[in-house]
């Protein structure tokens, strides 16, 4: 089977796996409610906090007020995106190889990755971050007065992908630890909790964190670069995003490989 075709066989199954997941949804509506609810509640008290801020400066490293309503507006988009099709790595992380459930994923007729995603697309704190997300950077925008060309139009959804593609990279590395550790969920809490720093300018933070959020967990890539790029027209790291949102990838592919190898060679 070409590659060609075995894209275009788990674009359609994923296409046809969100209408069941969405049906779900449809079903089971305060699940939805409760789970954007929460999130925007989040929101709310971080976009209060920037507010208090601001009261008492105008200016926070460069930064406006509406600027970095902007930025956290956009850092929501890929993680909205991530959240609604790979959550499912948080029980690989937390039982799924310590509980010796694992085998079921090696069983069906797809990659066990896909297998195991697949079970549950379309989680409902995903709309709610994407959707909270939206409404930010389409406000902060308003009150920005950006001049947006047509050629940024059509980029910045590539640069949301490219974003959502690196935050579930680092997701499926740390998931992936529990063939080795049997349970990876501490290891990826902390890497998800360090990725909230993405929603806050960089040139806040001390530059060996700095260094951190670009190079080894790059999660600068997901939020601070696009959107510096969308404001201020930086272009001096926007091509390393498409170079680390593939290497990386490519990274967690051969990582999740080695391990489901070792899954199946322990017998677990």
């Amino acid at each position: 089977m070409s590659p060609l075709t075995t894209a275009a066989r788990y674009l359609r199954l994923t296409w046809l796996l969100s209408g069941v997941s969405l049906h779900r949804l449809t079903a089971y509506r305060m699940d939805f409610l409760l789970g954007a609810g929460g999130l925007l509640l989040r929101v709310t008290c971080q976009v209060a906090v920037i507010g208090m801020v601001f009261r008492h400066v105008p200016v926070i490293a460069g930064w406006t007020y509406h600027q970095v309503l902007f930025l956290l507006g956009f850092s929501l988009l890929p993680r909205g995106l991530d959240r609604m099709f790979t959550d499912q790595l948080w029980i690989l992380a937390r039982k799924l190889v310590r509980n010796g459930e694992f085998y079921r994923y090696l069983i069906r007729p797809v990659h066990p990755l896909f297998a195991l995603l697949s079970e549950r697309f379309l989680y409902p704190d995903g709309f709610g971050e994407l959707l909270t997300g939206l409404a930010l950077v389409c406000w902060a925008a308003a009150h920005l007065d950006l001049a947006v060309g047509a050629g940024t139009l059509l980029l910045a959804p590539v640069l949301v992908l490219c974003a959502t593609l690196i935050l579930a990279s680092v997701k499926t590395l740390f998931a992936a630890l529990a063939f080795w550790l049997t349970d990876s969920f501490p290891a990826l809490y902390a890497s998800h909790q360090l990725g909230e720093f993405s929603g806050y300018p960089l040139d806040l933070y001390h530059p060996s964190l700095r260094w951190v959020l670009t190079w080894v967990l790059p999660y600068a890539f997901t939020a601070y670069v696009p959107a510096a790029f969308l404001l201020f027209g930086h272009t001096d790291l926007l091509p390393w995003l498409f170079v680390v949102a593939a290497c990386l990838a490519a990274l967690a592919l051969v990582v999740w490989n080695r391990g489901v190898d070792r899954y199946e060679m322990t017998g677990s």
